[in-house]
């Protein structure tokens, strides 16, 4: 059985691509299969990875359908949306093409998982090329007041605070283990047995906010998530998305539509107004069509 199927999603990343893929081969003691999911590359990149690493599979999307729309597709091509059969790996490893792994981060998240049981989700360590600390790789749910404090800047003012800081839970230790809400899609493995419980990524997310809900609908099957520092990848950080102008309506977006799937109906009126006001603030034009019902952000970005 196959310890790691792993799914790489690009959008014209071709070079943080190659270095993700000769990091990830340089991997030993745990077994892993490679998918390459492109999202319509215009820069060579399927060449490229067909060329230099013919022992991943390659498959070419025509269209850009998004990070859930691939991810489900490389999650497919491994069996993992049919449950946990034998054919199926152990787990499924979302990996961003802008991340570099050591040499032992596959089989060390592999040890962490299979020592903890109760876990559905992990994620490791994630640092920046100038050493600090990804803020995204451990993370509390969104809720309308955790959110309300980031918005408003209270979490950035106060960071030790475990009231103000529960975004990104800045208070916590970056080199201990805690259980956390959620960790980010640029690394983020999952065990095969919680996918099939919750099924996989909801593609009414085109970019952000899918790991979130599928953090939050794993914890809510039962299972626990895991931020495990003992594991250190490096993680680039947007190289993708700072090429599109539309990364920034579809991050409020994926706000408004998290915030619609698990919270609206416990909110109060006026704080939806309120919520409602300040994603039109921060998401522009194209979100408050959506928000008022008159076009999808998607398609007025």
């Amino acid at each position: 059985m196959v310890d790691i199927g792993i799914v790489i999603v690009n959008w014209n990343t071709r070079d943080y691509l190659r270095n993700c893929l000769a990091s990830v081969y340089a991997n030993r003691g745990v077994s892993f299969q490679v998918v390459v999911v492109d999202n319509a590359s215009e820069d060579g990149s399927v060449e490229m990875v067909r060329a230099e690493f013919p022992q991943a599979h390659v498959i070419a999307s025509p269209i850009n359908g998004g990070f859930s729309y691939a991810n489900n597709i490389g999650l497919r091509h491994f069996g993992l949306d049919r449950g946990a059969g034998e054919d199926a790996p152990r787990y499924g490893l979302l990996l961003n093409p802008d991340t570099e792994l050591p040499p032992d981060a596959l089989a060390g998240m592999v040890r962490f998982m299979d020592e903890h049981p109760d876990a559905g989700v992990a994620g490791p360590k994630l640092v920046l090329a100038d050493g600090s600390l990804d803020l995204a790789c451990r993370r509390s749910f969104p809720s309308p007041e955790v959110s309300f404090y980031r918005m408003v800047g209270l979490s950035r003012l106060f960071p030790r605070s475990r009231v103000f800081a529960r975004y990104n839970l800045t208070y916590l230790d970056p080199d201990r283990t805690y259980e956390v809400d959620s960790v980010v899609g640029a690394f983020m493995m999952v065990r095969r047995e919680a996918l099939a419980e919750v099924g996989l990524l909801d593609e009414a997310f085109f970019m952000y906010g899918e790991d979130l809900d599928w953090a939050y609908r794993i914890k809510q099957a039962g299972w626990k998530v895991y931020y495990h520092p003992e594991v250190v990848v490096k993680h680039v950080k947007r190289a993708a998305s700072r090429k599109s102008p539309r990364a920034r309506v579809e991050f409020y977006r994926s706000m408004l539509i998290f915030y619609r799937k698990h919270y609206r109906a416990s909110t109060p009126w006026w704080l939806h107004t309120a919520i409602m006001l300040g994603l039109i603030l921060k998401g522009g034009r194209p979100l408050a069509r959506e928000i008022l019902g008159l076009r999808p952000a998607r398609e007025a970005a």
